[in-house]
């Protein structure tokens, strides 16, 4: 095992399982994180999201810092007592959140002065703040503030950004609070630009983390250009780190971005889905709004054995889909969020079994082949 506290148990070509050692708790790799944005998985208990499998959500400074705010939140316990999660907890930095919601931002070499989406206050995020930040939520692996450049960009705009965030990677990596099993990944940038995500690769490795990240995708640059950018930087990040795809994705982008060596996730879709009528199963994704599914005794994927299979058929999902009954939500994403841990155990069983490759060409015909309908 790794300072890092991480493992790897087997490899197949790129694609590759192992165990991240947390505090609290073994995570078994690929690993996909439910979003746990304000401290709660919505339209989930606690209980709930541990019963899917996740061993560990993702909760986000920049929400938590304006509500209900990370002092409070450490005078209560800290954000894993003060949400009943008893497993580990990853906080993103805020640095996204920053570009797409907050109104009036004004970036500088500081950080970033912005006004709330919330109700309009005026607020200061650095690195070292964002750190801070995430040292009072007690998080468990902390992320590195960075500037999200937007998609499309010129070189110069992707230039420009990338140079930024990494004098803020090594601000935050100073700001970072070294405690026993409690971790701090960098962030790769770079735009879809090969040799800008090479050069953030190796600033990084000069500032040395426990883990990296790969943001700036998913952003609309479209699949295959992101599996391009994965498959020329995963290989150049240290073998015995954790690497982590940011905000990824939909199923076949996390077989397909697993399959090059990512060994973590994390997306709102499984839960917006939920709250919005979509279902992911083995044959692709279904909209329990549509007319089709309104006498269908047959369960949501007969392949699945979460307990929204198990007992409800896919009239009944319609029913209260269509009726917009609070219990919908709960299913749906109890559901996904089962599939999408589900489809990466399996996905270790194959790379335990060399049968990577197999596994992943079975899976994307069925998905995709499958009757994919959108979210009404």
């Amino acid at each position: 095992m790794s300072a890092s506290g991480f493992e790897i148990k087997a490899t197949d070509g790129a694609a590759r399982c192992g165990t991240l050692h947390l505090p609290r708790g073994m995570v078994e790799t690929p690993a996909f994180m439910p979003v746990g944005t304000a401290g709660t998985v919505k339209a989930m208990l606690p209980e709930n999201v541990a019963a899917t499998g996740a061993r560990i959500v993702l909760g986000n400074t920049y929400h938590l810092m304006l509500r209900p705010g990370a002092e409070r939140i450490a005078r209560l316990g800290g954000l894993h007592k003060f949400m009943d999660w008893p497993f580990s907890i990853l906080t993103d930095s805020g640095g996204f959140q920053l570009m797409s919601l907050a109104a009036l931002r004004d970036i500088r070499e500081e950080g970033v002065r912005f006004r709330s989406h919330v109700d309009g206050s005026e607020h200061f995020l650095s690195p070292e703040r964002s750190m801070e930040i995430q040292d009072l939520l007690g998080s468990d692996i902390q992320m590195v503030l960075d500037e999200c450049a937007p998609y499309p960009a010129s070189r110069e705009r992707i230039e420009s950004s990338l140079a930024l965030s990494m004098r803020w990677a090594k601000r935050s990596k100073a700001g970072f609070q070294t405690k026993p099993g409690r971790f701090c990944f960098g962030i790769v940038q770079g735009g879809v630009y090969p040799d800008l995500r090479l050069r953030s690769v190796e600033e990084l490795l000069t500032i040395e983390f426990d883990g990296y990240a790969i943001g700036g995708l998913a952003v609309g640059e479209g699949q295959s250009a992101m599996f391009d950018v994965i498959a020329g930087t995963a290989p150049s990040l240290p073998q015995m780190r954790p690497r982590y795809l940011m905000g990824v994705g939909k199923p076949d982008d996390i077989i397909g971005a697993a399959r090059l060596g990512i060994d973590m996730f994390d997306c709102v879709l499984p839960t917006r889905s939920g709250r919005n009528g979509q279902a992911f199963t083995w044959a692709g994704a279904l909209n329990l709004r549509n007319a089709r599914h309104a006498e269908d005794s047959s369960p949501l994927d007969a392949n699945c054995a979460c307990m929204c299979c198990r007992g409800f058929s896919r009239a009944y999902l319609h029913h209260v889909v269509k009726s917009g009954e609070i219990i919908a939500a709960v299913l749906l994403t109890w559901h996904n969020l089962f599939f999408f841990q589900d489809m990466l155990d399996r996905f270790r069983a194959a790379v335990m079994a060399q049968d990577t490759e197999q596994f992943c060409s079975r899976f994307l015909r069925n998905y995709r082949n499958g009757q994919i309908e959108e979210a009404g």
